[in-house]
């Protein structure tokens, strides 16, 4: 009877979020609004270029989620649970990706990080809920619930996936092999879970903190497409100039529509 009860749980999983049952492992979770670590390669050179990325205007206010079947989840939250698509403190905005669109050397090739970028379903969100990793770079994905969650990543460029992971301390890893700015991340269980990655082939990417501010270090000197995406508000492009280990200060500014 106990064996025929260890069999139901891989199939529900598979029922509810169209994936694999993964092996479980213990793993904590990184902060709600932090950018994941992308520890690049040694710098290739000493530029970089840091900002605050600011928005103008009221933001609208962040959508109601009702938890109320989820009260394992509804519990890690203070207060009223919401849909963090705007993250505006003082006129900042954190959760943009910044990454280094063109200018780069042609045909120079850089190696991932042996580190993996955490990936955390906790409270019924996805944390970092924006997020960069290079081609070939470990997503170490974790589910910190103790309910039912699966990641389904939808990419254009790159192979899909759809992991499930029914139970508290889960893991698993995947990768993706392409460049692709950027790659949605949702759940088929919880509706309201989203998040996005961008996907390089090179390590010079943030993503803005709570506080707006974002660097991109270890650059050599040159001219540089850079690219900000917010998951409403698009993308801003803009042209950065940087001499040798010179510190560019290039603040980005989006606006309420």
């Amino acid at each position: 009877m106990r064996r025929m009860l260890l069999a139901v749980v891989p199939a529900f999983a598979m029922l509810a979020c169209g994936g694999a049952k993964e092996d479980a492992a213990e793993g904590g979770a990184p902060e709600q609004g932090e950018p994941a670590a992308t520890t690049p390669q040694a710098a290739e050179g000493g530029a970089s270029i840091s900002g605050t990325v600011k928005f103008t205007g009221t933001a609208p206010a962040n959508p109601n989620i009702d938890m109320n079947e989820e009260a394992a989840c509804k519990s890690k939250h203070s207060g009223q649970p919401t849909d963090p698509e705007f993250v505006v403190n003082n006129g900042n905005l954190g959760n943009v990706f910044v990454y280094v669109k063109s200018g780069l050397a042609a045909g120079k090739t850089y190696t991932a990080p042996t580190s993996p970028v955490v990936l955390d379903q906790d409270g019924c969100l996805y944390k970092p809920r924006v997020f960069g990793v290079m081609t070939g770079q470990q997503i170490e994905i974790r589910n910190s619930d103790p309910v039912l969650h699966n990641i389904k990543a939808v990419p254009k460029e790159n192979r899909g996936f759809n992991i499930s992971q029914p139970t508290e301390g889960m893991k698993t890893t995947r990768t993706f092999a392409m460049r692709e700015v950027v790659v949605p991340l949702e759940c088929n269980v919880h509706s309201w879970m989203n998040a996005w990655v961008g996907v390089l082939d090179h390590p010079y990417f943030a993503t803005s903190s709570n506080d707006g501010s974002f660097k991109i270090s270890g650059l050599p000197a040159g001219t540089y497409e850079v690219e900000a995406w917010h998951e409403k508000l698009g993308a801003k492009t803009m042209q950065v100039t940087v001499a040798a280990d010179e510190g560019k200060t290039q603040d980005i500014t989006f606006a309420a529509k």
